[in-house]
């Protein structure tokens, strides 16, 4: 059975329609192709509290992974990361470390990127950059590796069997 999936775009701009989110139809296009089933795709600006208050509906829906893209940058208003440690009760660092590691190949800007990545409850919260081709270039560093993360998350034995 695929990993149920959200994503969760973060854009002052792009929730006001001042022009259309091409990042979250990317990232949940991209995960689909990936097996995963996107039950939840959501827009909204970059007020922290906004950001904390779906990544929580997300975790008691019980969806397995949460995508964010936009505000992980150094804008003043770019406060993703800050809502996203706020839900979570552990980080996950080996996750934004993999990603800015594939994305400093392509770029120098890499390493100003501040996104992270955390568990609330059984949901794993990934965040990525706003524009779509950063945003998949940064989930191809880890995609392989988040099933395995997920089963041991949602209570399996990370060798397909179930606790």
């Amino acid at each position: 059975m695929p990993y149920t999936a959200a994503v969760l775009t973060v854009s002052d701009r792009a929730s006001q329609g001042i022009y259309e989110d091409a990042s979250g139809p990317a990232v949940a296009a991209f995960l689909a192709e990936k097996g995963y089933e996107v039950v939840r795709c959501a827009l909204v600006p970059d007020e922290r509290a906004e950001i904390a208050s779906l990544l929580r509906d997300f975790v008691a829906e019980d969806i397995a992974l949460v995508v964010t893209t936009g505000g992980t940058g150094f804008s003043p208003r770019d406060v993703t990361p800050e809502a996203t440690i706020s839900v979570c009760d552990r980080m996950a660092p080996g996750i934004p470390e993999a990603m800015r590691a594939a994305s400093r190949a392509i770029t120098p800007h890499a390493v100003l990127s501040r996104e992270v990545a955390g568990i609330s409850e059984r949901t794993l919260i990934v965040n990525v950059p706003g524009s779509p081709k950063a945003a998949i270039e940064n989930l191809e560093a880890v995609i392989d590796a988040l099933p395995h993360g997920l089963e041991l998350l949602r209570g399996g034995c990370g060798d397909g069997a179930v606790a």
